[in-house]
């Protein structure tokens, strides 16, 4: 058995000291080395998540900024349907009061106004319990 300090070094090759990283083509222009091809992929990362970061920040201000808008003529829209709700309401009452007079008229209209939210209600409360049991361990 040969061991490591029996063996001739006479062939072993010396490496030169002065190679750099480098290396060189067939044309004379360098190739880069490694650490320098790691160092580019590195800061080409760095750009584009710096890139995607400013993109998603100028999404995320035009969503709000839509959102704001969105939500001011929302409450407009509410505003003149709860107008219009009201408008409804007074012309029933006038309407009625020809019919059975002002008093009745006015408590005909409550009932019936009153027996819809009862039955909105009912409904809203079915599908709150819908929701409720999605959320119930098994």
């Amino acid at each position: 058995m040969t061991r490591p300090q029996d063996l001739d070094r006479s062939d072993v090759r010396q490496v030169p000291r002065d190679l750099s990283d480098a290396r060189q083509d067939s044309d004379g222009s360098e190739e880069p080395s490694l650490a320098e091809d790691v160092s580019a992929l590195f800061d080409d990362g760095k750009t584009y998540l710096e890139a995607e970061i400013a993109f998603q920040k100028s999404r995320a201000g035009f969503v709000g900024n839509r959102l704001k808008r969105a939500g001011a003529i929302g409450l407009v829209a509410l505003g003149l349907l709860h107008l219009a709700g009201i408008a409804l309401t007074v012309g029933l009452v006038i309407a009625l009061s020809t019919l059975v007079g002002p008093w009745f008229a006015t408590a005909i209209v409550v009932i019936a106004f009153a027996g819809l939210a009862i039955l909105l209600l009912a409904r809203l409360r079915g599908l709150f319990a819908d929701i409720g049991s999605a959320f119930e361990e098994q």
